[in-house]
């Protein structure tokens, strides 16, 4: 699941980006902002500070210039300001900083506070919606604090003081800095833009109406229908898109039945893809639905009239709304001109080329077709498209999907026993039992009514949050599954908040690596339930295991980078159009990379996932965080999981290359995954 996705609006204090390229840029500054005569504010400053400080001088002015507008000031207040506030002595410079930092850990984090408890209402199962709620769920605490912090000139005085480096120049010497340096090279990041607050408003408004979309997007299984009309589910299933249908299609692999279901649950995805999915059939128990044929029907003791009328695009309206909103900041950001540069160089700080062919070189790894036909032997059939998502090399499809959800439903009735067992699981985990106290104790546990996700704190003072899905019968274990990955991300989020040295520093490089994390606690699921069996294979079969569920993600978020390629050449499109894309994308990506394997051709099932609608390519990050938990998974063999990732969190959010290096002594790559899976073929085989 996606972690701390409701931080979109205000991620930049978690991940930055300079915008400035100071090498190129100085000439263009001074000659848009010549009616403040940077050059003479910066002669005069260096005749009043001396020459040693020339240099600073220079970089100073012309960064609190470049976004000084005229209702900051005249260009007399302009040199007055610079000439107050510019900093010479090292130890009040030193102080200045760490006043910003404590600052901006309160004020950041009461609003990370507020917005969350404006938006508990369509987040949690607390009851019904109120026409309120969703109002109060729009409006954004961050969307004013830019301007406020120019208009006050706190923007100004850290532009002025510290320097801004591109990412060329992290990547280049962010590894030879000191931990102040990093967080020095933080703090001025916050303020590289100035994007107005009715623009970030109308972004915010976009991603809560998508996620509200997507968290009550939920198929009755019950009432699904055989064209010969048979009920192949059980009573009160009711399963959201796309984590829930998935889940369950993938449990299908351990029911000796289970495959007249998978293929339901198929047709089921590619009519909510396609939006050919009858609009009255979502959330609704009321009405049958034979999904082969799209018939819809009255359920059984249901006296109203039905419609077979199609959802008329809604999922795509949502996406072009996100998409729009977020063109709509392209013009404030002359250095990261669209989302999917801002997305990369600022979020990910991994250039745009250097991630898509991280991605190919799994997708284009020829060990995919040995697995794919040792799961064809397996399987004792044709492999089908679905067969993506193939389990059966994990321990788990081992076991009937009932008896985990008795061992789960017995265990966590309610959200509170999840609560009040979240030390012990943390022991098991390997953390002693002060750590395990003082980790479950910042870690609060919430009804969601979406599938779940983790929120974050943003100051010390306050606790992360754990969503999770729990019906009035008990936890199921696709819940667990879940919420178990998602504990994996408030472990790393209080560790990166309580523990690391500067708060500016606060998180990891980027979501993959949050991703990463909750992939390690994932992984270890059964164990947690106590079912962990040796098995001389283990090694191999998760390596497997791991390569397979890679592979299958990357083609997700390789659609989900060509979809928004597509939205900014076109970006006047309709939802009608943007529907035709999104499939013609998902049968391209398949054909050169799946069909090859799998022996099928122009398949659109790597369109299902929700985050492509509601997240703002978020999907990619989470092949990216598959290949990263592999090469932290392969660090820990002989280490103890819970004190390396302890160190590994107190990282912070330094560069992705820098922080994998300093955790486990080599930058990012595909080699160790590729490798294990070769290796793991000839074992098993």
């Amino acid at each position: 699941m996606k972690s701390t996705h409701f931080f979109k609006y205000f991620s930049f204090l978690l991940f930055f980006v300079a915008i400035v390229l100071l090498s190129c840029q100085q000439g263009d500054i001074k000659m848009s902002k010549s009616w403040l005569k940077t050059d003479k504010v910066i002669s005069s400053l260096t005749e009043k500070f001396g020459e040693d400080q020339a240099e600073r001088i220079e970089t100073g002015v012309n960064q609190a210039a470049s976004l000084w507008s005229e209702e900051d000031g005249s260009a007399d207040e302009f040199a007055k300001f610079c000439e107050e506030q510019f900093i010479t002595d090292p130890k009040i410079l030193s102080k200045t900083f760490q006043r910003f930092e404590k600052n901006l850990e309160q004020i950041y984090g009461l609003n990370v506070e507020m917005q969350r408890t404006l938006q508990e209402p369509i987040h949690l199962e607390i009851g019904p919606l109120l026409p309120a709620d969703m109002l109060f769920a729009n409006f954004d605490p961050f969307a004013h604090l830019t301007d406020d912090f120019f208009k006050n000139r706190i923007a100004f005085a850290t532009l002025l003081n510290f320097p801004l480096y591109s990412l060329k120049e992290r990547l280049q010497f962010g590894p030879d800095w000191t931990r102040e340096q990093w967080a020095q090279a933080r703090l001025v990041q916050h303020f590289s833009t100035r994007v107005p607050s009715d623009v970030k408003q109308k972004i915010s408004r976009a991603y809560v109406a998508a996620d509200h979309y997507i968290s009550n997007y939920n198929i009755l299984m019950n009432n699904l229908l055989t064209p010969e009309g048979e009920r192949l589910f059980p009573e009160g299933l009711r399963l959201i898109t796309h984590w829930g249908l998935r889940d369950e299609l993938k449990a299908q692999y351990a029911n000796p039945d289970g495959f007249p279901r998978q293929k339901m649950i198929r047709k089921v995805m590619e009519r909510i893809i396609t939006q050919t999915i009858p609009e009255v059939v979502v959330d609704n128990p009321k009405v049958d639905w034979e999904p082969v044929n799209n018939i819809v029907s009255p359920a059984a003791g249901a006296d109203e009239s039905v419609t077979d009328s199609a959802e008329p695009n809604t999922r795509y309206k949502h996406l072009l709304e996100v998409f729009r909103a977020e063109k709509n900041a392209d013009s404030y950001y002359p250095h990261l001109p669209t989302f999917i540069d801002r997305k990369f160089q600022k979020a990910r700080e991994i250039p745009e080329e250097k991630f898509e062919k991280l991605l190919t070189s799994v997708l284009e790894a020829p060990v995919a077709k040995d697995i794919a036909a040792l799961i064809e032997k397996r399987l004792s059939r044709k492999l089908e498209p679905f067969d993506i998502w193939y389990n059966g090399f994990k321990q788990r499809g081992a076991y009937d999907e009932k008896k985990l959800d008795e061992i789960v439903g017995s265990r966590y009735p309610t959200v509170e026993s999840f609560q009040k067992d979240i030390p012990f699981i943390l022991r098991n985990l390997g953390f002693a039992p002060e750590k395990a106290k003082f980790l479950s104790g910042k870690i609060i546990v919430d009804p969601s009514r979406g599938a779940g996700h983790a929120m974050g704190a943003g100051r010390r003072e306050d606790n992360a949050h754990l969503r999770t899905r729990i019906p009035k019968t008990g936890m199921k274990y696709k819940g667990f599954n879940i919420a178990v990955h998602e504990l994996g991300h408030n472990v790393e989020q209080v560790f990166s908040l309580n523990e690391v040295d500067f708060t500016l520093l606060q998180g990891v490089p980027n979501t993959a690596f949050t991703e990463g994390f909750a992939f390690v606690f994932q992984a270890r699921d059964l164990q947690l339930l106590g079912l962990k069996t040796e098995d001389p294979r283990a090694e191999h079969l998760k390596a497997l295991d791991t390569f397979w569920s890679t592979f299958e993600i990357a083609g997700v978020g390789l659609v989900d980078m060509k979809i928004w390629r597509w939205m900014y050449d076109h970006p006047k499109a309709p939802p009608e159009q943007l529907n035709e894309a999104v499939l013609s994308i998902a049968k391209q990506v398949w054909n050169k990379y799946f069909a090859p394997v799998l022996g099928i051709e122009d398949q659109i099932l790597l369109a299902v996932y929700s985050h492509i609608i509601d997240a703002g390519m978020y999907t990619p990050d989470y092949p990216l965080g598959h290949i990263i938990s592999f090469q932290i998974e392969q660090y820990f063999k002989d280490k103890n999981l819970a004190t390396e990732m302890e160190r590994m969190c107190k990282l912070g959010s330094i560069t992705p290359d820098a922080w994998m290096t300093s955790a486990v002594g080599k930058g990012i790559s595909t080699e160790p995954l590729i490798q294990a899976a070769e290796e793991a073929v000839k074992r098993v085989n």
